[in-house]
């Protein structure tokens, strides 16, 4: 049976099927001894704990005070007015979520502002790339990060994986915005908004018995190795990528690039002895945190076919196997099988042949009548994808959910 068969058969095959394979407990997945040193961070220094038993102190009690005083429902309807870096947080919060919130939205001390500047100016020269690899790299890859999928599937966004995909996206728009962490920007904003949702799933996670059977033994979701695992799979993944894609990239440009995510980590809760000081730094947690955690789970495999059934509205006839076809090149084949990709003989060829033209080509290194047809149907597919969510003329809001996925 093929890939195809085999997922839409859990899909469209009956809840009995999809309940047999979603309940059935999967092997633990080994993880390496945490050994990177807290002196590579931008901390310098730090009690080198392991980060998978470290989660968010200062946040996880308020929240769920917040959702066992009943609050959620009054506080995301306040949270709604929240949209800008230089508002005040809006009238009515409860009082220890005010306070907490007010310490979280401040910018560390090492914030840099030139090299946020110089983040702003990347994303103008290359945002087609960064907004391709966050949606058809990153956000695939994240249905083969085990507790990743889990936590989705489990929770309350993975009933509604189009709003949940329209949230994630809201997040690459923000930190590749232009004002991102200026006064008038809302980077801040969407960074604290998703501290508060992971504290949030933290306290109602081990509530839920699908996600309690399914998991590797972990009590707590979304530990601070979790969250260094999500991490790495944006920043450390798409530098990756565009070196190996040969995008021109400064020195100035790639530090920037780093930069934006670093600030980023530490405004949604990441400690900072765990926040990588520079790419190498970065690239050395990566092979420990990251790479070998990547596993198949029936979780990550739905919600591939999730995903790639909201990719293919746009054309049934052409983006989804398209989008098969470029996820895998963009994530390579072990990770494409791992999540269930189609193996696409036609475009599969295609894109490997056009998308380096076309990246030279951007980038000046080749003339226009070397570059293919295929490789600018490439590029208008996969900006449609970037876009897609962030163009339907809806308001996309983070709230704070109160309830796990519905059995």
């Amino acid at each position: 049976m093929d890939g195809l068969s085999r997922r839409r058969m859990l899909m469209a095959g009956g809840a009995l099927g999809a309940l047999g394979a979603l309940g059935a407990a999967s092997p633990a997945q080994a993880r390496p001894a945490w050994t990177w040193a807290p002196s590579g961070s931008v901390a310098g220094k730090g009690a080198g704990l392991d980060p998978e038993w470290v989660w968010d102190d200062e946040a996880d009690p308020v929240l769920a005070a917040v959702i066992e005083r009943g609050e959620v429902a009054e506080v995301n309807k306040l949270l709604r007015q929240w949209t800008r870096n230089d508002q005040s947080l809006p009238a009515g919060l409860p009082p220890d979520l005010r306070d907490f919130m007010e310490q979280a939205r401040q910018m560390p001390a090492w914030a840099n502002k030139s090299k946020l500047a110089a983040a702003a100016r990347f994303t103008t020269k290359k945002g087609i790339y960064t907004g391709a690899l966050y949606g058809l790299g990153s956000g695939m890859m994240s249905t083969a990060i085990p507790r990743e999928a889990r936590a989705v599937y489990y929770s309350k966004g993975g009933a509604d994986m189009k709003d949940r995909i329209a949230k994630t996206a809201q997040l690459g728009y923000d930190v590749g915005d232009l004002d991102a962490y200026q006064p008038r920007g809302g980077m801040i904003v969407t960074a604290v908004k998703t501290r508060l949702v992971h504290a949030a799933v933290r306290h109602l996670l081990p509530q839920s018995p699908g996600w309690t059977r399914s998991g590797d033994g972990q009590t707590i979701p979304i530990s601070q190795a979790d969250m260094m695992v999500t991490w790495h799979s944006l920043p450390t993944f798409v530098m990756r990528k565009l070196i190996d894609w040969r995008v021109p990239i400064t020195s100035t440009e790639s530090e920037g690039f780093l930069h934006v995510w670093q600030v980023t980590a530490h405004l949604m809760g990441i400690r900072d002895e765990y926040i990588p000081a520079t790419w190498d730094d970065a690239n050395a947690q990566a092979k420990q945190a990251l790479d070998p955690v990547l596993a198949s789970t029936p979780e990550g495999e739905e919600l591939t076919d999730v995903l790639l059934d909201i990719v293919a509205e746009l054309d049934a006839g052409l983006t989804r196997p398209l989008i098969n076809a470029f996820a895998r090149y963009t994530l390579g084949d072990r990770t494409g099988d791992l999540v269930g990709l189609d193996k696409e003989p036609f475009w599969q060829p295609l894109i490997s042949a056009a998308w380096p033209l076309l990246v030279a080509f951007r980038e000046g290194l080749i003339p226009l009548p070397l570059v293919p047809a295929g490789a600018w149907a490439v590029e208008e597919a996969l900006r449609k994808f970037v876009l897609l969510f962030l163009s339907e003329g809806r308001g996309i809001h983070l709230e704070i959910p109160d309830a796990n996925r519905p059995a």
